[in-house]
């Protein structure tokens, strides 16, 4: 076989090698359909195109935000990111809003997570409960003392153009 051989077959080879990466980088598109789809009425129809986008688009809009809160762990010193790290990176990124909603949601996951935990070994959990968060506090090992305002939806219909927010 010639150089010139062994190069087309590299050449032919090589993209091929590089859609495996970015499709191992990006989001599984079944999963993105399957999260564009419960908000549509059960008719609706999701071009392959529309899902591709969407898929890159909240793939690069993770590995943004994942990227900022990995480089205050590494200022930090520290190996793992956390949720805290996640909503930090969230609120410095201007995505305040996310990162309150976010920050709501950790609170209600961790607590379960310690229900979950207590009921196991026979425990419950004690009245003065407080939250540990260093997203609200700004500390390593701060403690919350603002309790979460609790999440509230509502149902928009086509065409309503006020905004959901929470009471």
């Amino acid at each position: 076989m010639s150089v010139l051989e062994k190069n087309k077959i590299h050449l032919i080879a090589k993209p091929t090698l590089e859609m495996d990466d970015e499709q191992e980088r990006l989001l599984p598109i079944a999963n993105v359909g399957r999260i564009m789809k419960q908000i549509l009425p059960p008719a609706a129809k999701i071009s392959k195109e529309a899902k591709q986008t969407m898929q890159e688009c909240a793939t690069e809009f993770i590995s943004f935000v994942t990227a900022e809160a990995s480089d205050k762990c590494h200022k930090e010193n520290r190996k793992t990111v956390n949720g805290d790290d996640i909503c930090w990176a969230l609120s410095t990124l201007g995505f305040d809003n996310y990162a309150e909603a976010i920050v709501r949601y950790l609170y209600k996951y961790r607590e379960a997570e310690r229900l979950k935990a207590n009921q196991n070994k026979g425990n419950s959990i004690p009245d003065n409960y407080e939250e540990e968060s260093n997203y609200r506090s700004g500390g390593q090992h701060g403690r919350q003392t603002e309790l979460p305002i609790p999440l509230e939806f509502r149902v928009m219909e086509r065409g309503d153009n006020s905004q959901a927010r929470p009471s």
